[in-house]
């Protein structure tokens, strides 16, 4: 029985730092290619997606929907599609009896390092969203996105890096790279200021602290305070040059084995962003269990690494982030991991702002790197590593649909709304032009490539996530 917390109780309102209500306050209106969305919009309805072999719960979309930017039609055709793709990737695992919203395309599974917070923005669209009868509300589904991973979580601590739909019951899949990105702690904590579900603050406070744990025993070979990449799985980075040569998983399948090379472990900036993330989200869900001390400690232990991440991992002179391999060289390969310190708040935007005018200046908001047409490249486009022709599956230089969604978790809180509104009417464009709702798009030009099936959740959900942004403006 999933308990609640009553109204009246006194919820600690000092880590305000990731909510998603906050929407944008001052949009431009743009022409959106009006004519060749609509016909684009059209033509995707017809997407087929694929089945698994297995049950699946299809909520039919409701006829309710935002004020869009503009009076174009495409907006509401493609709003429809985006709900039909969501639709269909609701599905009933073996390994967990509860509906989850999974990656879609040909990614039949849910991931650590994204699906709960694609769940997330799913429960926040709950107003539009009509469940079938008898299935499970969006926000119940946000719910699952979370506690799949926790109810599959090792006795050692290790949590899932990923449950598939093929995954018989009592497999021992998934745990041969940490591949995490945003915190599950963090869209936990997020969940449970939304819900006020007791049940969930409870079992994220002791999963994510028993994975703190595992992170430290494991993944601090070096004893530095920072958290080590073992394999390119465990970022997340498929096909990117910043893991060129090194494995895709560990050893045996074991997250716990790093691969005998010259240069690993590393220390990674972007896992320890997330394991500073995760602390502060450990720290909120102390406060509100009454854990003072336990809430001391967390804070304690991020500001800790967050300044290690910041002395050790961080150049002045190119404003970015980067890999520390084992021969304390830095791996310089300019990619969207400098989204994803800046996603967690690792700069301070007051004590910091040094930092972060750099970084913005010479990399994110710098047309020559990562400030193209469509934002964010996930190489940097005057990087000589940027991969083209661009392969599907690339983090080698396309913008990444996963990047995209996670933008509006860091761009208002450093000061760059009008930017993220660029982005946001950026990415609804590139969408509406196709509408398959595919992975990635060229930052040049916006076109989504073609050989990555369509009907994938985090595209989908870019749509409409930015659409209701952009209604609210």
């Amino acid at each position: 029985m999933q308990k609640v917390y009553p109204a009246d109780r006194d919820w600690p309102m000092s880590f305000p730092r990731r909510t998603l209500g906050a929407m944008p306050s001052n949009v431009r209106r743009r022409d959106f290619l009006r004519q060749a969305a609509l016909a684009a919009g059209a033509a995707t309805l017809s997407s087929s997606l694929p089945s698994f072999g297995l049950p699946q719960v299809l909520p039919q979309p409701r006829t309710r929907a935002p004020r869009f930017p503009i009076g174009d039609p495409a907006w509401r055709v493609t709003w429809d599609a985006a709900l039909r793709v969501l639709s269909g990737n609701i599905r009933t695992m073996p390994r967990y009896t509860h509906p989850v919203l999974v990656e879609g395309s040909t990614y039949a599974g849910i991931w650590q390092e994204c699906a709960p917070q694609e769940g997330l923005v799913y429960g926040v669209l709950q107003q539009y969203i009509e469940p079938a009868p008898g299935g499970p509300t969006a926000l119940q589904v946000a719910r699952a996105n979370h506690m799949a991973f926790f109810a599959q979580q090792k006795e050692d601590g290790q949590l899932p890096a990923s449950i598939k739909l093929a995954d018989p019951v009592g497999t021992t899949n998934g745990y041969g790279q940490i591949q995490m990105v945003i915190p599950i702690a963090a869209t936990a904590w997020e969940l449970v200021q939304q819900t006020r579900d007791d049940e969930l603050l409870e079992a994220a406070y002791n999963a994510c602290s028993r994975w703190d744990a595992w992170l430290r025993r494991y993944r601090d070979t070096r004893k530095t305070g920072l958290v080590e990449g073992f394999c390119t799985y465990d970022t997340g980075h498929d096909n990117s040059p910043r893991w060129k040569g090194i494995p895709n998983r560990c050893p045996d399948a074991d997250a716990r084995k790093c691969p005998p090379d010259p240069s690993l472990p590393r220390l990674c900036p972007d896992l320890s962003a997330t394991a500073y993330g995760g602390r502060i989200a450990l720290a909120a869900m102390a406060q509100a269990l009454g854990k003072s001390s336990d809430h001391a400690r967390w804070l304690s232990d991020a500001e800790h690494i967050r300044q290690l991440i910041l002395t050790k991992l961080y150049s002045h002179q190119e404003g970015a982030f980067y890999d520390l391999d084992a021969q304390n060289r830095f791996v310089r390969i300019r990619g969207d991991v400098i989204t994803r310190v800046l996603g967690e708040h690792v700069v301070d935007p007051v004590k910091d702002r040094e930092i972060f005018e750099n970084v913005w200046n010479k990399q994110l908001h710098n047309p020559k790197a990562f400030w193209a047409p469509y934002p964010f490249p996930s190489i940097a486009l005057d990087d000589p590593a940027f991969v083209r022709p661009i392969p599907r599956n690339s983090w080698g230089g396309a913008s990444q649909a996963l990047t995209a969604l996670r933008a509006p978790r860091w761009m208002s809180y450093y000061g760059k709304q009008a930017e993220l509104n660029h982005l946001m009417q950026q990415w609804c464009t590139a969408i509406m032009r196709h509408t398959e709702f595919r992975q990635q798009i060229d930052p040049l030009n916006g076109d989504f490539t073609q050989p990555d099936p369509g009907g994938y959740s985090p595209a989908a959900l870019v749509f409409l996530d930015f659409a209701h942004r952009l209604s609210n403006a």
